[in-house]
């Protein structure tokens, strides 16, 4: 609906460009909004108050020069002027029901899809050597969220989980697995089955021995430069350390697979490159030894300029030499239209100076547009970020099985008589998507207070109480599965009907907001309103008792839509539903 008034509106200002009322060159910038007083009509703009300069007319004249010159439409029933020159479209409820009908019969829904784009999102991307910890939920989630709906939109996504695997860790990793072979022999090799524990041993020597450190460093600068040896081992701990990883993934329920790692390694030999053609085009400086990159409008409160580092002086290379080869690769080889960054929000300066280095060296064109969607910080319940009691890092595990333990007692406290395979099921879907629906339901860009009682509750914005709302909407067509809806058609009468009618229109439009700026919250917040819709509908329509057949099929197939719609959109979020709780 809302594209088509806007297509109307761009018919309109063209018809009044033809009629010397604008400038023939003059750009206008639509803008269409959902009324939140249903008394001001489903739809309003502001366009008249926007062209009122380039017009030299007031906005109520103007406002009725749109309306006169508005082409005919089925989709609108009534327009109207409101205030100093607001106009508001009621939307025909004929013309709704129609295209909530050719939703239900649609795989995306109605939704028209935008023009396709080819989109690489850059999520998850751990540190290898370790295990993951809480820090690494966010990107990971947020972002495979995003690719979800974006593929569902019809753009070619690519996913790239741009993992640290080539750096300072693997120096120490290496470091200790050196000194255990001088101790141990090839014995050593066992010490790899517990990663976690082996990446401690190496980085309480690292932190203790200077010797060690110095070491360490030198092994990266080896293995940077193809040492076999080292090359070898390496291979060993990456292969160890994406094992823990992909776990994670499948309990998450995360899309991405093996085939999407195009970490840090991936771009070694490019690197060198780098820096010779940064330097070729007279952008690269010296500085106490190493090679960096001045950018006029990046400087410190005190004027100081802030340099991007290529090369240390030890040879070594950097996050940002990574990036822009990474960029290269993105815009050249995988032909990127955006390439979208789920990254911590505390390196917003970091992408700044990177995604600016690489549009003035050319390794990214004008076109492409690089986006560093960050987001704040998972925090405990005294503000400060999730910790163990000790103080120590939460291994994302150990909150997955937590969250397992908890909605397993939850779920057995409401159903003591169900068996314990349908028992853990349900717990292990009830917890996992509590856990990242309460992060994906919270702005991105803001940090929030991590809470299982919060989590795990059927009352609010919550997973439990979303997981609940499809059940209870898929129960009624248990109850009616003998009745045929075939020639069934859409009505919309009563207020209520019109209501969830009008919010069920609304998914595409959200669906577009979400992946426009990476905000899952959108459709968080979506479905839950929905969720509150259908709800007030089925306690004013009785469905199954309606009062005539017709009535009864138009309402199941209101319901029927809604959950089509809840379950999409969830499932965009990687959240499983469930057909029982």
């Amino acid at each position: 609906m809302k594209s088509h008034i806007h297509s109307l509106l761009e018919q309109t200002v063209d018809q009044l460009k033809h009629q010397g009322i604008l400038p023939t060159d003059f750009e206008a910038r639509i803008q269409v909004d959902r009324t939140k007083d249903k008394s001001h009509g489903d739809l309003a703009t502001n366009l008249a108050m926007m062209l009122t300069k380039a017009a030299g007319k007031n906005p109520r004249e103007l406002a009725q020069l749109l309306i006169d010159n508005l082409p005919a439409s089925a989709y609108v029933a009534k327009v109207e002027i409101a205030g100093p020159g607001f106009i508001n479209f009621f939307i025909d409820d004929n013309a709704l029901a129609s295209q909530l009908q050719a939703a239900l019969n649609d795989d995306h829904l109605g939704i028209a899809l935008p023009e396709r784009q080819t989109i690489v999102v850059d999520y998850s991307s751990p540190n290898l050597a370790k295990e993951m910890h809480v820090g690494h939920l966010r990107s990971t989630i947020i972002g495979d969220a995003c690719a979800r709906a974006l593929e569902f939109l019809g753009h070619q996504v690519i996913r790239q989980n741009h993992v640290g695997d080539w750096g300072t860790q693997f120096g120490m990793l290496l470091a200790y697995m050196e000194e255990l072979r001088t101790q141990q022999g090839e014995q050593a090799e066992l010490e790899l089955s517990d990663l976690e524990s082996f990446y401690r041993a190496a980085k309480m020597r690292f932190d203790e021995s200077d010797a060690f450190a110095t070491r360490a460093r030198h092994l990266v600068v080896e293995l940077q430069s193809g040492d076999e040896y080292c090359h070898k081992l390496w291979l060993q701990f990456n292969d160890i350390s994406l094992n823990h990883c992909f776990d994670i993934y499948q309990r998450l329920g995360v899309s991405m697979t093996r085939a999407d790692v195009k970490g840090e390694s991936t771009y070694n030999d490019d690197l060198p490159v780098i820096v010779s053609d940064l330097a070729a085009q007279g952008l690269l400086s010296e500085s106490h030894g190493a090679k960096v990159v001045f950018q006029e409008e990046f400087r410190t409160k005190e004027g100081e300029p802030l340099p991007v580092i290529i090369q240390k002086a030890d040879g070594g290379y950097l996050y940002a030499t990574t990036d822009l080869a990474s960029i290269r690769y993105r815009a050249n080889v995988l032909q990127a239209d955006r390439a979208l960054y789920f990254v911590d929000l505390r390196q917003a300066l970091h992408f700044q100076q990177v995604f600016s280095l690489a549009k003035k060296a050319g390794f990214a064109p004008e076109s492409m547009s690089l986006e560093h969607l960050g987001f704040g910080t998972m925090n405990g319940e005294d503000g400060r970020p999730f910790k163990t009691r000790s103080g120590g890092v939460v291994k994302l595990v150990d909150l997955l099985t937590e969250a397992n333990v908890r909605a397993l007692d939850l779920v057995r406290s409401k159903n003591p008589e169900m068996d314990q395979e349908t028992l853990e099921n349900i717990a292990r879907v009830v917890g996992i998507s509590s856990v990242k629906y309460a992060d994906l339901s919270k702005n991105r860009a803001s940090d929030y207070i991590f809470s299982f009682e919060q989590m795990l509750s059927f009352e609010g914005n919550t997973a439990p109480y979303l997981l609940y709302a499809f059940t209870r909407v898929a129960g009624i067509f248990k109850r009616a599965d003998n009745i045929d809806l075939s020639d069934a058609s859409i009505q919309l009468e009563h207020d209520k009907e019109k209501e969830l009618g009008n919010k069920l229109a609304q998914f595409g439009e959200v669906l577009n907001r979400m992946v426009a700026k990476g905000q899952p919250h959108a459709l968080c917040a979506y479905l839950y309103e929905l969720a509150g819709i259908f709800s007030s509908f089925y306690e004013a329509c009785p469905v199954l008792a309606a009062d005539n057949e017709a009535q009864m099929k138009s309402r199941l197939l209101l319901a029927k839509l809604t959950a089509k719609t809840l379950k999409q959109g969830l499932d965009l979020l990687g959240i499983e539903t469930l057909e029982r709780m």
